[in-house]
């Protein structure tokens, strides 16, 4: 296939060519896997900037979306790649290959770097979802950082760069600029952008930008960063967002109160306690969505609610596919006992969807939240089970709402347990919330 790109996709292209360290928020669906690819093809054999790529994604992302992308397109079928997972032996061989661009997931980097025995001689790095590089105390984060220097450039893609707010950035800019713009130590910028929050004495749990310290942030990184977003440059297709509602019986009600205000809630096959808010809410997520886990791990079913809902909207649906995205392990063994489904898991699954050959197809969003293109394979997406991470709840959704997908219209269908935390959740999300904040304090404010 010919690549001819928007204004957009040359102006970012142009972007990653003439910035030897750049931050390119591009929002879903926008192309930036191509995008990196054309840039890093110039770069290699245009300008000779570039001599050997690392790319660092996420596990499905390394091993299905960017080969695909490099076989897609007829300007970069000269491209070599080599595919760094899998066991030991499988990864040691794509490294010996010594290809153009070599694909790694994130979870081996620190192998790479520490373990391989292959000396890192990468003089361009591209990490694709920047934004799993947040955490600056990961084994990924501190392995990274101890070759940083050596890498001429390096490239941050991601369409989240801070979902669980301006914290997150530290992590992400230090690795890019070795702490130019935000500083080399997280104290440093927390003293410079923020105050503490919540605090016990001397112990202090969590802390709040200073006024206008988002504009400030982002003024210093202004100079490396390009943000787009896809309704600004796409014509995408008209995003329906609905609720359906189930309703607890009386008695499943008065047993669901049980639990949020005496943290622990006795049945007759065992005894569940929530020592925590955050925990608490877990154990309310599981009985919304109709089981719960007890204390020796057993099963313990609570309602067919939402799995009733879900008979009524495949039914509904006609024949065209549906994908459906649970949170918990026993949703999907519930979901498959009562319906014939298939996991979205590997390479040929995802064809197949792609291809209309899956009915109902199910994903947990931390598997399937990045990267991954469906958007051929169906229109509607069913939450079962509600997350409260916002970026996973996005890039989950934009799995289907994205350029390429031909229904004019992509829906995007929440089954509520009315009266329970599933509509927490839901307002959180719709207010862009962040995750670890709006969960404790939805429950704090029921108890």
């Amino acid at each position: 296939m010919n690549f001819a790109p928007h204004d957009y996709q040359a102006y970012a292209i142009n972007y990653i060519e003439t910035h030897s360290v750049a931050a390119v928020l591009l929002d879903m669906g926008l192309g930036k896997t191509v995008i990196s690819l054309t840039a890093i093809s110039d770069l290699l054999f245009d300008s000779f900037e570039a001599h050997r790529i690392l790319v660092i994604a996420p596990l499905r992302v390394a091993r299905d979306t960017w080969p695909a992308e490099i076989k897609k397109w007829q300007h970069l079928k000269h491209l070599t790649f080599a595919i760094c997972v899998g066991t030991p032996k499988e990864r040691k061989a794509a490294l010996m290959a010594r290809a153009d661009i070599t694909i790694i997931n994130r979870e081996n980097l620190q192998w790479l770097i520490e373990s391989s025995g292959f000396p890192f001689d990468y003089d361009m790095v591209v990490i694709d979802e920047l934004s799993s590089f947040k955490n600056h105390n990961s084994k990924r984060f501190k392995s990274l950082l101890k070759v940083r220097p050596s890498v001429k450039r390096i490239i941050g893609l991601t369409g989240t760069p801070s979902s669980n707010g301006l914290m997150d950035l530290w992590a992400e800019f230090r690795l890019l600029d070795l702490g130019k713009r935000l500083g080399r130590f997280i104290t440093e910028y927390r003293n410079n952008y923020f105050v503490p929050d919540k605090r016990n004495g001397q112990i202090i749990y969590s802390y709040k930008p200073q006024p206008y310290a988002e504009e400030r942030i982002y003024s210093q990184i202004s100079d490396i960063t390009i943000s787009m977003k896809s309704t600004d440059h796409l014509q995408m297709p008209e995003l329906i967002s609905s609720e359906y509602e189930v309703h607890l019986s009386e008695d499943e009600i008065n047993r669901y109160e049980d639990l949020k205000q005496e943290l622990v809630l006795d049945l007759p096959d065992g005894e569940i306690t929530a020592a925590n808010a955050a925990s608490l809410t877990g154990k309310l997520s599981q009985l919304a969505n109709g089981a719960i886990y007890s204390d020796t791990g057993e099963i313990i079913e609570f309602h067919d609610r939402k799995l009733d809902a879900l008979e009524d909207i495949i039914e509904s649906a006609n024949g065209k596919s549906v994908l459906v995205a649970y949170w918990f392990k026993h949703d999907l063994s519930r979901i498959k006992k009562r319906f014939d489904v298939r996991e979205i898991k590997s390479s040929k699954d995802i064809t197949d969807w792609n291809a209309g050959k899956i009915p109902v197809a199910v994903i947990h969003p931390a598997s399937a939240g990045h990267g991954l293109n469906l958007q051929a394979g169906g229109s509607t997406l069913i939450w079962f089970g509600l997350t409260w991470s916002l970026e996973l709840y996005q890039q989950t959704n934009a799995r289907l709402w994205r350029q390429g997908q031909t229904s004019g219209t992509v829906v995007i269908e929440h089954i509520i347990t009315k009266g329970t935390i599933d509509e927490c959740i839901l307002k959180a999300l719709s207010k862009k919330e962040l995750t670890q904040n709006a969960l404790i304090d939805a429950v704090k404010a029921n108890l």
